[in-house]
């Protein structure tokens, strides 16, 4: 090995050593053994020398060890990353760019960023964009080599300008592209109605601050219309505060464990309900989906482990920590996730989402899963040719009916 490349290696070595250093101060208790990380580093040393010397051709070692510094964060979790100093200078400037937005809520699955959920009347919706999507790439950039929080920021900026975006729709093999505006949002009103056998229906559709309230008000609403039971429509709910989340599953409990806070080094922060503030007894059941995510999830968990309610329909998404954000010296970045919140029961709900107790798939999915018709439009038929629409079955809607006419109010 020349001297050159000696210098590097033990440059890239100091430096992971300087970020276990970083972790020993942040995620690990003074006296703790630290033998198995500095054998990692140790192991990384030689894995650098075997690729600069054995290589096909002289690698670019820069790349690699940017490569290397990028699976490391993103192996923890979906949501921490590695931001080089030009991906961390990109990252914050969009930052402050952000009054503009698509309307897309995002996570990663499968190495790519997914849409969790779309906002209804967002230049998301309009452009076509579905809960269930993968993102291929943004602007042209593959987002397997984007952090969610680049992805995230990418997709905000000045209103009115665009963002290219390809999209792998299910079922489908190649990516469609799509150009969609960033717009100032407007947040659509809880929307709810009256089921048959006195069962009030409650879609919030995002829990952003101020919902929770929101949400109290349309159950007083509706019980004066005579609702004694109540189905709370979390489906596609992707964005929200989890502490707005907690407010709102207050308001049907009145003791017990909401969720719980907790990290390695992270001060436990368990909600707890607050009898004060539940307004209902009314029997409640939950709708989720695998757009569910996020504060939607903590309700779910909640009413469901403290045996508050049932919750029928599909699996979440998991969606559930906190991040901090640790700059380096050399202007990269670390966001890493210090904290994940916990059902009741003590499950991370980013690991374990929320699964219902009473599982039930629409049957229009089931259609499509079957015919690989999702209901894009993109194959119909002419308008003279084209037959009447079958109208679709809410059954996961169906069911929650059901469970509650069941119930003893």
């Amino acid at each position: 090995m020349n001297r050159k490349v000696k210098a590097f290696v033990l440059g890239t070595s100091v430096l992971l050593v300087l970020f276990l250093v970083i972790g020993g101060v942040f995620g690990v208790s003074a006296g703790a053994p630290n033998d198995g990380a500095y054998k990692e580093v140790g192991v990384y040393s030689e894995v650098l020398s075997r690729i600069n010397s054995d290589y096909v051709e002289q690698p670019n070692m820069p790349e690699v060890t940017s490569g290397a510094l990028h699976g490391l964060l993103e192996s923890l979790d979906p949501e921490s990353s590695y931001m080089s100093p030009d991906e961390y200078k990109e990252y914050t400037t969009h930052k402050q760019n952000a009054a503009g937005h698509t309307g897309m809520t995002v996570s990663k699955r499968f190495g790519y960023a997914a849409v969790v959920s779309v906002l209804p009347g967002s230049p998301a919706e309009k452009a076509g964009v579905k809960p269930g999507d993968i993102m291929e790439a943004l602007e042209g950039k593959t987002t397997r080599d984007l952090s969610v929080a680049e992805v995230r920021s990418m997709l905000q900026g000045e209103p009115g300008s665009s963002v290219e975006v390809a999209l792998v729709k299910p079922r489908s093999a190649e990516p469609v592209k799509l150009k969609v505006q960033r717009a100032l949002l407007t947040i659509p009103q809880t929307q709810s109605k009256m089921l048959e056998s006195n069962i009030g229906y409650i879609q919030p559709i995002t829990l952003t601050k101020g919902k929770a309230q929101e949400i109290a008000t349309t159950i007083k609403q509706l019980q004066k219309q005579g609702a004694n039971r109540i189905v709370l429509d979390l489906r596609d709910t992707g964005d929200g505060d989890p502490a707005e989340g907690a407010a709102v599953a207050n308001l049907f409990l009145n003791r017990g464990t909401i969720t719980t806070l907790q990290g390695q080094k992270y001060a436990t922060q368990q909600f707890v309900a607050d009898p004060s503030k539940a307004i209902t007894s009314a029997p409640v059941v939950v709708l989720t989906n695998s757009g569910t995510a996020g504060a939607a999830e903590i309700i779910a968990a909640a009413l469901l482990e403290n045996a508050r309610g049932d919750v029928v329909g599909g699996k979440t998404f998991g969606v559930g920590s906190v991040q901090k954000t640790i700059e380096l010296p050399d202007g990269a970045a670390l966001l890493l996730s210090v904290a994940k919140f916990y059902t009741p029961g003590g499950k991370a709900i980013q690991d374990n989402a929320v699964t219902p107790n009473i599982m039930v798939q629409n049957e229009d999915e089931l259609f499509a899963a079957v015919t690989g018709d999702d209901d894009t439009g993109a194959d119909n038929p002419p308008a003279e040719a084209a037959q009447p629409a079958k109208p679709k079955i809410d059954t996961q809607l169906q069911r929650a009916v059901e469970v509650l006419k069941n119930k003893k109010v």
